[in-house]
C-alpha cells in the first residue's frame, strides 16, 4: 500500500523534461493540452497521496484509531516510520494549502485592478486602449474577455504589426488560454516537480498564439517580426496584471520567433512523447486509486467489518 502511494509522488519527477519534449515535437494546442491534462492529473493523484499518508498516521494514535472505531491495529508499517511521514504531509500539504491561497489573493487583485484600469479607456469591440508609457498589451479574460493595449505599444508598432498582435491576443481569449494558465499554477503549488512545467504551459500558450495569429493574417514573417518588436518594447517592464492573463511579450521570444520563421513539419517522436506522458499519468492514477483501495480494505479490516 505504502509503496504504490510513493509512485504519485514520484512520477511528477518525469514531468518537466517529458513536458518540454512535447512542446518541441508536438503542435503548439496538442501540447498545451497534454501537458496540462497530465499537469492537473499528476497533481492531484500527488495530493492524494498525501493526505492517505496523513490519514494512515492519524489513525496510528489511539485517540483517532478509537475515533474510527477501529477494534484491531491498522496493519501498515511501523509507526517509527508512519507518524513522522504523516506529519511531514500534513505540513507539505498546509504549506501548499497556505501558498496558492496567497497566490489566488494576489491575482484576484490584480484582475480587479486590471478590468479596472480597462474599464477607464477607450473601448472599440474587444479592444481596449489604456494611455501609459509602458510598451504592453495583453488579453483579459472576464465579461466580456478584453484586448488591453497600452498607447505606448501602439507608437511601437506599425499597422500590420498591430493587426498581428490583435490577433495574437485574440487567440488568447478564443482559446480559454487562461484557464490552462490557472491549472499550471494550481499544480505548481501541489508539487515541487510541477513548478518547472509551469514555465513549459505558459510558453505552449504563447505558442499556440502565436499560431493562430500567423494563421489569422496569412503571414508568419509579419507575426514573427510583431511579437519580436513587441517583446523588445516592452522590456522596460510591464503594469500590473494578473499572471493568468497571457501576453505576446512573455516568454522566451527567440525562442518563439524561431518557431514562427521555421517550416512546420509533423514528428513522429512526438506522438511517443504524447504516449510517454498518458502512461506516466495513467500509471500515477492507477496507484493512487489502488493504494487508496487497499488503505480502505485495511481500515474496514481494523474496524472488524471486513476479512483480512
Amino acid at each position: 500500500m505504502t509503496a504504490l502511494l510513493l509512485l504519485p509522488l514520484l512520477l511528477p519527477f518525469a514531468l518537466p523534461a517529458a513536458a518540454h519534449r512535447a512542446l518541441d515535437r508536438l503542435a503548439p494546442v496538442a501540447a498545451l493540452r497534454t501537458v496540462t491534462l497530465c499537469a492537473v492529473v499528476l497533481a492531484g493523484c500527488s495530493t492524494a497521496a498525501l493526505g492517505a499518508f496523513v490519514l494512515i498516521g492519524l489513525l496510528k494514535l489511539p485517540f483517532f484509531a478509537a475515533l474510527g472505531e477501529l477494534v484491531h491495529p491498522l496493519r501498515t508499517a511501523s509507526g517509527v516510520f508512519v507518524v513522522p511521514a504523516a506529519a511531514l504531509s500534513a505540513g507539505v500539504l498546509v504549506r501548499c494549502a497556505w501558498t496558492f491561497a496567497g497566490s489566488l489573493v494576489q491575482q484576484a487583485r490584480a484582475f480587479r485592478a486590471a478590468r479596472s484600469q480597462a474599464g477607464r479607456g477607450p473601448v472599440a469591440g474587444d479592444l481596449c486602449v489604456v494611455d501609459s508609457p509602458c510598451p504592453d498589451a495583453y488579453a483579459l479574460p472576464g465579461r466580456p474577455h478584453r484586448i488591453v493595449v497600452t498607447t505606448a505599444m501602439l507608437r511601437s508598432l506599425d499597422g500590420p504589426e498591430r493587426e498581428a498582435l490583435f490577433a495574437h491576443e485574440r487567440a488568447h481569449n478564443e482559446g480559454g488560454h487562461h484557464y490552462f494558465l490557472l491549472a499550471a499554477e494550481l499544480a505548481a503549488h501541489c508539487h515541487p516537480a510541477l513548478r518547472a512545467v509551469r514555465g513549459t504551459i505558459r510558453l505552449a500558450v504563447e505558442r499556440a498564439a502565436d499560431e493562430a495569429a500567423a494563421l489569422s493574417v496569412g503571414d508568419r514573417r509579419l507575426t514573427a517580426r510583431a511579437i519580436a518588436r513587441a517583446a523588445l518594447a516592452g522590456q522596460g517592464g510591464h503594469g500590473a496584471r494578473p499572471g493568468f492573463a497571457a501576453a505576446a511579450t512573455t516568454g522566451p521570444v527567440p525562442r518563439r520567433v524561431q518557431a514562427l520563421l521555421a517550416v512546420p513539419r509533423a514528428s513522429r517522436a512526438g506522438r511517443a512523447v504524447a504516449a510517454f506522458l498518458i502512461a506516466c499519468t495513467a500509471v500515477s492514477g492507477v496507484a493512487s486509486v489502488t493504494g487508496m483501495a487497499a488503505f480502505h480494505h485495511r481500515v474496514e479490516v481494523a474496524q472488524g467489518e471486513a476479512r483480512p
